[in-house]
């Protein structure tokens, strides 16, 4: 099921339904699973895997050199998980270290355009919209949406559950289950996505308490969640899983406007 047009290196290795397009590209070292859709004019670089039953459009480009002034070649360590969609366009860079990667997990979406930079990590059922731009080292935990157009500074990381709103311009870190929107501004709770995901009621009320605990009750972020995590060890996970993201990341945190720094 190879287009007599295309073009694939002998050292790659194909499962036997997989379906090549015209004039798509697929370099050394490649490994494509079973089930695996390649449209025409996609590129896949070397030392991409791709996941069982990924469905990748037109235009594609997997696999391409970090895009840095330096050119240092890096790694070659892309994957993208089983079933994830790559919709005309999307464009994802490979690492800059040699035992780097960049990663894309299982049963992702991501719309026309899209760019994942080099190192970045998307973990499971992400949903990123049209013309959505990764900068390097991006952290995307899973069931996160991104709006069309959002920009996400290197270093950044958007928890899981998180909505960051269209043409969002973020460059700082966006806790889980809440919503992002403008420039690195926090404007609530996920509650929509929470119900969706199955999370009652209780939970629900519990993230809120630690919620508006932690961003109304000043101060340095980072040290009163680790006091809170402390204080409220018994707390639902929600509220835990919230608290603990604040213990890490190299940049700040996304803000109300109300007490924006």
């Amino acid at each position: 099921m190879i287009h007599p047009t295309a073009i694939v290196h002998p050292s790659a290795e194909l499962a036997a339904d997989v379906e090549v397009g015209a004039w798509t590209m697929i370099e050394a070292g490649v490994t494509v699973h079973a089930g695996v859709r390649l449209a025409e004019h996609v590129v896949v670089r070397s030392g991409v895997t791709l996941g069982a039953g990924c469905d990748i459009d037109s235009f594609a480009s997997i696999g391409g050199r970090a895009q840095m002034r330096s050119g240092a070649p890096g790694g070659t360590r892309v994957e993208v998980g089983p079933r994830t969609v790559l919709r005309e366009g999307v464009t994802v860079s490979r690492p800059t270290k040699v035992d780097g990667s960049t990663i894309i997990g299982a049963d992702c979406y991501l719309m026309a355009n899209c760019h994942v930079g080099h190192d970045s990590q998307v973990g499971d059922r992400v949903t990123i919209a049209n013309n959505v731009m990764l900068a390097g080292h991006v952290t995307v935990d899973g069931d996160a949406f991104l709006g069309g157009g959002a920009g996400i500074h290197q270093f950044a990381r958007i928890g899981c559950l998180a909505m960051v709103g269209g043409n969002a311009s973020i460059s700082y870190d966006v806790p889980p289950f809440t919503l992002a929107a403008e420039r690195n501004e926090i404007r609530g709770l996920n509650v929509v996505g929470l119900r969706r995901a199955g999370y009652g009621a209780p939970d629900v009320h519990a993230l809120k308490r630690s919620y508006h605990e932690l961003y109304w009750g000043g101060g340095d972020l980072r040290v009163r969640a680790e006091q809170m995590a402390v204080d409220h060890a018994d707390a639902p996970e929600l509220a835990r899983r919230f608290l603990a993201f604040f213990l890490g990341g190299k940049r700040g945190f996304v803000r109300p406007r109300g007490c924006l720094e």
